[in-house]
């Protein structure tokens, strides 16, 4: 659903920038900016850079915790724009055809209410800022990004052109949703065993949880387009580990060939590896974690090994790494 509905996004995006001088085209077209939700480490980053990378125009992913408003410590929402002019080398025509990330954006929302004397100036405050840049302006940004000031140079962006892309793991929001829809609420009475079989999901997600979860109804305005990535399985976990070019697999298969050792995979270690890595709950960035631990071991031995065998062969099996998942993660057999 996500790359169906980010592909949908970006194509008419862009036809709407090539076509907007079509005598025949009637009506005015707008943008239309993105909400990615999903978890950590489901591949929401992944998404946009691979769409970007296609389309060969510039991508910024903006960290939105240093974000605050303008005047405070902390990194002012021009940022994002001097990032992507940075990353197309200053060419103003390509930034302004360009795509910026806004991840972290489930951390710019609005704190829960309380008594408190001063302003929420990582919070509503960026919102607010970035309502205009959001939309579309022209939008003064220092050459190399930093604070403005009046003697400083201002390059001028327009932002009319660029499309918004606000991510994040949105911890809660389920909640949200949970309460409203009475998914995955837990009851009473003859209905409980099948309501707990119900789960709120974030495809159900709407404006009115966004705003309950802290941003204003402004800044959902500019953000039309609200979708989400699902977890990843184990069997995604396990095609991670082997598909992609620069898979984590072919990485250490690669450091062992430096040592003169052919390293080779058992499916069942794959799998056992992949099992591990759901249980920490941080999406494909538990991968990496749980082979650190398993392959410890056996790099620190390969030197030695090569040493005394120069065409070594190892192949990864179950029965080896099993000891240390059960210990380090809890793996049942």
């Amino acid at each position: 659903e996500a790359k169906k509905d980010l592909s949908v996004a970006v194509y008419n995006h862009y036809k709407r920038i090539l076509h907007r001088n079509d005598p025949e085209c009637k009506a005015r077209l707008e943008k239309s900016n993105v909400i990615l939700l999903g978890e950590t480490g489901c591949g929401k980053t992944l998404l946009v850079k691979t769409i970007a990378k296609l389309l060969d125009v510039p991508c910024y992913i903006q960290d939105s915790t240093k974000l605050t408003a303008s005047g405070y410590v902390g990194s002012d929402v021009e940022d994002c724009l001097a990032g992507l002019l940075r990353t197309c080398n200053y060419n103003m025509e390509l930034a302004k055809k360009g795509i910026i990330m806004l991840d972290e954006g489930d951390k710019i929302a609005k704190k829960e209410s309380g008594v408190s004397i001063t302003r929420d100036v990582s919070g509503e405050c960026v919102q607010q800022s970035l309502l205009k840049i959001v939309e579309g302006d022209l939008v003064g940004v220092p050459p190399a990004g930093g604070r403005k000031h009046p003697e400083q140079p201002l390059l001028y962006v327009d932002t009319t052109d660029i499309l918004f892309i606000l991510s994040g793991a949105f911890v809660g929001l389920e909640d949200i949703v949970a309460r409203r829809t009475g998914k995955g609420v837990d009851r009473i009475g003859f209905d409980q065993g099948k309501q707990k079989e119900e789960s709120s999901s974030l495809e159900d997600v709407s404006p009115t949880d966004l705003r309950e979860f802290g941003f204003i109804p402004e800044f959902i305005g500019r953000f039309p387009v609200v979708t989400h990535v699902n977890p990843l399985d184990k069997e995604a976990l396990v095609r991670i580990l082997t598909e992609p070019e620069n898979s984590i697999t072919a990485q250490y298969v690669e450091l062992l060939r430096e040592d003169g050792i052919d390293l080779d995979f058992e499916p069942e270690a794959l799998s056992a590896i992949a099992e591990a890595a759901l249980n920490l709950g941080t999406g494909a960035r538990g991968l990496r974690i749980v082979m650190e631990k398993v392959m410890r071991d056996i790099m620190f031995d390969a030197p030695k090994a090569a040493a005394i065998d120069h065409a070594a062969a190892l192949t990864l099996k179950k029965e080896y790494i099993m000891p240390t998942l059960r210990k380090e993660y809890k793996l049942a057999e």
